[in-house]
């Protein structure tokens, strides 16, 4: 084992030979002319000349390598009291029958396909299926509004469209049938073709002509063989949600993808063929692409899907069960799902029901972890617990602690150190690095490493003006934050949620780490609200933690002097209130934004990716009784 430091210069002096490194690990039906094409625009391209399959790198490789009775999917849903185990051979049966079906209706190299579908195998399988024929597919959250999946489906223009009968929630059934064919009925562009597994929680009618039956179709199929297609091609569109209103459809392309993801198993999370890695996301999101389906595959590890909650299906412990049953050596989920855990079960008593002892870490994405929530799983499991920091434009971590390189100290509130291939620098406005622990635009010096988003579908224009523009030869985050003496990277917040006080620029993501070590606070967000005086003020939501019964008040003056205490009356942090919950995104980021258009009484739209959009009247309520979103 290396160490950080030697590793991580290596991937910077000479990416090529980094990389070349880490890509012979894989597959490739015809080696690469180039590993890095410095030439190419908008940005360098990775392993050009060279083709691959991500399928048959995923599966057919480890079955022709001796693991074909392995375990490389475990489904398990407490919604539904099921539980399946695929073994590699039968994984890879099953993904060459449904890309036969593909292939019967007339889907190709370069065709797209929309994948609608809830946490069930067959959505790992949609995707596998797709890869295998050269397909590039796009997952949409199963249950996404119908007018959201018509604007998806106008974008990206499938061919066929895979897709369930239903998703199942803790307290309903969601019928995705009526959704999809809404969806198609708004969209300009029709597809040829929809596949549908009806699931016994709800049937779909199905329309003779263009809808088939998942099982039928599956089992008349004749397998397809995998199709070798360019590193550079894509292997899917992944849409997130853009500044606009119009999604923006991030392109992954397959040479890099598989060789980053591959190496980042090993490298980062310490896994290796064989273990259980456990991502409790969904399919929808970019950590469900990288490390439910494809990382653990291309790895050989034995990946589980989850169809539940981390608290309700039953109770807090459905985490501890799921690692304790299927010997989950890493655990890998966003904040949110471990504060919704230390909200309900704050002295962790489901934990000792349960057998985790071959849990060897925690990894948290998707959101800034909290230092409270960081203490308290440290706590309680006594092991690593990660906090890294990526997003769905690069598909793997920016930064994070590598355990499988050297682990490192924590410095709880930071996702520790940029990983291999990133060339993280922090620039002020006009383009000038700053001092270590200077706020400033947080950017990755090109080129990015393997996997990263060569384009937008559609549209390189709106990729040059959002992520270069900015700061030509550098990738521009969009999230402001500093590096500390010892080159710890410190995300406080998107660049748009920092707020001016009076002239100060402030980081929510400081006064939110002051009041979530408030031994009564379960979660928090802080928001900046407009303010004739001082331009905008901090806006504090908290929600308390289970069994707090102290008047609210008492914990919301408390909370006030807290951050003047800690952070001083710069903050101006006067504001703060109680409520139940919090907006969220299905992937667990609040929905700060929208919270702020409330507050300030600007027109806002419904967040397409929103959990329940109940909670954001609640929110409405909580400002309109603190004299803001027209109460005032």
């Amino acid at each position: 084992m290396g160490t950080y430091k030697k590793t991580y210069e290596q991937s910077i002096d000479d990416p090529d030979a980094f990389w070349a490194e880490a890509a012979r690990e894989l597959h490739w039906d015809e080696p690469w002319m180039l590993v890095l094409d410095r030439a190419a625009t908008p940005v360098p391209r990775w392993f050009v000349g060279g083709s691959l399959n991500t399928c048959y790198n995923a599966l057919d490789r480890h079955v022709e390598s001796g693991r074909g009775d392995q375990a490389a999917l475990v489904y398990d849903s407490p919604v539904t009291n099921q539980k399946r185990t695929y073994s590699y051979r039968e994984m890879t049966d099953t993904v060459a029958r449904l890309a036969g079906v593909l292939r019967a209706q007339g889907v190709g190299k370069g065709d797209r396909v929309i994948v609608y579908m809830p946490m069930i195998p067959e959505a790992a399988i949609a995707m596998l299926a797709c890869a295998r024929i050269g397909a590039v597919h796009s997952v949409v959250f199963g249950g996404f509004a119908a007018n959201e999946l018509a604007t998806r489906i106008d974008d990206a223009r499938p061919k066929a469209i895979l897709s369930a009968s239903c998703g199942i929630e803790p307290n309903r059934v969601v019928q995705y049938k009526p959704l999809l064919d809404a969806a198609i009925d708004q969209a300009t562009h029709k597809p040829v073709a929809c596949v549908v597994k009806q699931r016994p929680q709800a049937e779909a009618s199905l329309i003779e002509g263009r809808d088939h039956d998942w099982d039928t179709a599956v089992d008349a199929a004749e397998p397809a063989e995998c199709v070798p297609v360019a590193a550079t091609d894509p292997l899917y569109i992944l849409y997130t949600s853009g500044t606009t209103g119009q999604p923006k459809g991030i392109v992954r392309d397959n040479g890099g993808h598989a060789v980053a993801i591959h190496w980042s198993m090993k490298n980062i999370y310490n896994v290796d063929a064989g273990d259980v890695f456990w991502a409790a996301s969904d399919v929808g999101w970019v950590v469900g692409h990288s490390y439910i389906v494809y990382g653990p595959l291309l790895k050989g590890c034995t990946t589980v899907m989850y169809e539940g909650k981390p608290v309700g299906t039953p109770d807090p412990g459905a985490f501890w069960r799921v690692i304790s049953e299927h010997n989950v050596k890493v655990l890998f989920t966003a904040p949110t799902a471990f504060r919704a855990i230390k909200k309900d079960d704050p002295d962790a008593q489901h934990l000792d029901r349960y057998d985790v002892s071959g849990m060897r870490a925690l990894f948290l994405a998707g959101e800034r972890c909290d230092p409270d929530t960081l203490h308290w799983a440290r706590k309680i499991l006594d092991r690593p617990v990660v906090d890294h920091w990526w997003q769905t434009e690069t598909g793997w971590a920016i930064a994070a602690n590598p355990l499988g390189i050297e682990e490192m100290p924590v410095k709880p509130g930071s996702p520790t150190v940029a990983m291999p291939g990133y060339d993280v620098r922090v620039l002020d406005e006009s383009g000038n690095e700053v001092d270590a622990g200077d706020m400033g635009n947080i950017v990755i010096r090109l080129p990015l490493p393997p996997s990263c988003l060569p384009t937008l579908w559609g549209n390189e224009q709106r990729f040059i003006d959002a992520y270069l523009a900015r700061y030509p030869g550098h990738y521009l985050t969009g999230d402001a934050g500093y590096k500390d003496a010892d080159g710890y990277l410190w995300i406080m917040s998107r660049t748009d949620d920092v707020i001016n006080v009076a002239g100060h620029r402030l980081s929510t993501g400081q006064m939110e780490e002051v009041l979530s070590g408030h031994p009564d606070v379960a979660e928090c967000a802080v928001i900046g609200v407009s303010d004739q005086l001082k331009g905008q003020l901090p806006f504090g939501f908290i929600v308390l933690k289970a069994g707090v019964e102290r008047p609210r008040e008492e914990i919301a003056a408390e909370l006030v002097k807290r951050v003047r205490e800690q952070i001083g009356p710069v903050a101006a942090f006067k504001l703060a209130t109680v409520v139940k919950r919090l907006p969220k995104t299905r992937s667990g980021k609040i929905l700060r934004g929208t919270m702020v258009k409330i507050a300030d009484g600007q027109e806002w739209k419904m967040p397409a990716t929103i959990d329940d959009p109940e909670i954001l009247e609640e929110i409405t309520e909580a400002l309109n009784d603190a004299g803001f979103a027209g109460g005032r």
